[in-house]
């Protein structure tokens, strides 16, 4: 039932995102409906058959808001000082690269099940000639799926179309929210606060955020066709998806170790979609741009609190790390070191220390 719900919105996404080419879409309703849906469809993919061997902890959410305004001040400065078509340029190939990795990770599920199984499992490495340390492994079905994504990526570095944009930019908002894992939902708040802050500021007391939305031509941001010729896009960060979803993400893996359905997933889903409409509504109100995390983090922290409170249960919701994460669906194996090894020869091991458990397979 999950699954065939996975696919409705995968189905969904893809509709909504190709709608505007052939009708005419309200920009308010495609930027909520396609931010809810890439949440939807990142926080399922999010759910692994295996606990995840690095997760954010508290330190990294606290440095993240200071990293990205470092960045965010950096590229602000690169565009002011140099050729705003050069540094477009270097940044065309730079996300040239990342699009095909982006998405072909992507749409390789959706083409695995078509190709044979030692195509999925069979790792070939590959060794840079003059520095035979680095190494880059991967399987055939990769290359499958790195074909059309070479492709469409040209298309996008020539073009610039804004579809092309967009399918490049919820490609990114996907991997990011299945690939970032938090370590709890204390982490989770951390991040959240600080990022809160952190829009507020670059938004309402900058011109910083707004003018390199605006110069920095690369999808890290969705386009939404208008019928205003003065405006022609309405625009929405992919922080504004990721940020919130990765939050949206852990409360759905909660749910899914304790064998409880989606519950806490249901209320931060619903906070999220709050939050983003009331951005919307508040936005065509002054009809000024808004720091969208204004509104979505006291939403999805908002709604998850309200119902743990509601529930009684913000102890087990507020665990440390790992005490809760993989429950439920798994087999313990009390207390033991895992070696994840990732190469056939001298492998680098990742080693894991915690209660871990070993995941049974969840059939969604």
């Amino acid at each position: 039932m999950k699954k065939n719900t996975e696919r409705l919105a995968n189905l969904a996404l893809t509709g909504l995102t190709l709608a505007p080419l052939v009708v005419k879409v309200d920009p308010n309703l495609n930027v909520i409906l396609t931010a809810c849906l890439a949440v939807y469809v990142g926080c399922y993919r999010s759910v692994k058959p295996t606990p995840p061997s690095e997760t954010m902890s508290n330190e990294h959410a606290m440095r993240f808001p200071f990293v990205g305004s470092a960045m965010l001040l950096s590229l602000f400065l690169l565009f002011k000082f140099l050729s705003k078509d050069l540094v477009n340029a270097v940044l065309t190939c730079y996300f040239f690269v990342l699009g095909i990795i982006a998405l072909s990770a992507t749409i390789l599920p959706a083409i695995k099940r078509f190709l044979p199984k030692n195509w999925n499992e069979d790792l070939i490495i590959w060794r840079f000639p003059y520095v035979r340390s680095l190494e880059i492994e991967f399987t055939r079905s990769q290359i499958v799926a790195a074909i059309p994504g070479t492709f469409f990526c040209a298309w996008y570095a020539s073009q610039k179309h804004w579809l092309a944009n967009n399918i490049l930019g919820l490609s990114f908002c996907i991997q990011g929210i299945e690939m970032l894992s938090l370590g709890s939902f204390k982490t989770g708040a951390i991040l959240l606060a600080g990022l809160f802050v952190y829009d507020i500021f670059w938004v309402f007391f900058t011109p910083v955020m707004v003018s390199v939305a605006k110069s920095f031509d690369a999808p890290i941001k969705l386009l939404f066709p208008t019928a205003d010729s003065a405006r022609p896009f309405s625009m929405l960060g992919l922080g504004d998806i990721v940020i919130p979803g990765i939050f949206v993400a852990l409360a759905l893996r909660f749910d899914v170790s304790r064998g409880k359905g989606s519950q806490y997933f249901k209320s931060a889903f619903l906070g999220y979609t709050v939050g983003l409409v009331l951005t919307i509504v508040v936005m065509n109100w002054f009809q000024a741009a808004q720091p969208a995390l204004l509104y979505i983090v006291p939403a999805v922290i908002g709604f998850l609190a309200a119902h743990c409170i509601w529930n009684g249960e913000v102890k087990p919701v507020c665990s440390p790390p790992f005490s809760y994460s993989w429950h439920g669906h798994f087999t313990s194996f009390s207390s033991q070191t895992v070696f994840c090894s990732f190469k056939k020869k001298k492998r680098h091991s990742i080693v894991v220390q915690e209660d871990l458990m070993l995941y049974n397979r969840v059939k969604h």
